[in-house]
């Protein structure tokens, strides 16, 4: 497909260097997030140079690949470059799904024993990198690609167990609807997402939001609903966040 590369280690180097132009004049230092994810980072978007990870909550509430994707979905969307590493099950429907712009969009499904270079690599040259975490990172690999990120302007989104992530998201709870006297089909469910982080990220936040079941356009539209606020207050809100499973 037009757009979608899966590369091994050995070729990176060559694809990424020209995937994203450089910015002279430092503008567009925040990537852009969904509307209904704003809210939980501290400068209402990814910040280039940070690392934003998204841990892996209680199997029972799911929802952390759709959250760990929805993060790219605005920034590839406006011409960002993206890319996800070690996500095999990913494909191209369901990120296209989930709004990800197929023609901006790295896949990079094994990256072997040599998945920090992988990543270092990607860092290089693409705005923002999405990588799952391969067991136990040491804090020193942790900390140089954290580094790297820093120094080329890119934004690492470890997907598991990461130490000294700038934010850490994670889904703490959901509720499915669409099943009624135990028939039916389910359509979207509810989940809260917590942010917690350093500096201006200190303070912990949470939100709840909708998602659907279906592809967008097939089921509902959903809502973001921050804690704390009144449906009405919520309800312009809109998102089409799709739940693709963990």
């Amino acid at each position: 497909m037009a757009g979608r590369m899966a590369a091994g280690s050995a070729a990176l180097a060559g694809l990424v260097r020209p995937a994203s132009d450089p910015d002279p004049v430092g503008a567009y230092r925040t990537l852009p997030v969904l509307p209904e994810l704003a809210g939980l980072l501290p400068n209402r978007g990814l910040r280039r140079g940070s690392t934003v990870a998204v841990g892996i909550g209680h199997p029972a509430h799911n929802g952390g690949t759709s959250l760990m994707l929805a993060l790219l979905a605005e920034a590839s969307r406006t011409g960002s470059w993206c890319a996800v590493v070690g996500v095999p099950t990913l494909g191209a429907v369901a990120a296209a799904d989930l709004g990800i712009a197929l023609d901006r969009l790295a896949l990079v499904p094994h990256p072997g024993p040599e998945w920090a270079t992988v990543v270092a690599a990607l860092i290089d040259g693409v705005d923002l990198v999405v990588t799952a975490v391969p067991g136990t990172v040491s804090a020193s690999v942790a900390s140089r690609l954290a580094a790297r990120a820093r120094q080329r302007g890119s934004v690492l989104v470890p997907y598991g167990r990461w130490a000294g992530a700038d934010v850490t998201l994670q889904v703490l709870r959901g509720t499915w609807e669409g099943l009624g006297q135990g028939r039916g089909r389910l359509r979207r469910r509810e989940v809260t997402i917590s942010a917690r982080g350093r500096g201006a990220a200190a303070r912990p936040k949470e939100v709840r939001v909708w998602m659907p079941g279906d592809r967008p356009g097939r089921g509902p539209v959903p809502t973001a609903v921050p804690t704390g606020s009144t449906p009405g207050r919520s309800a312009a809100r809109r998102t089409s966040l799709t739940l693709v499973g963990t």
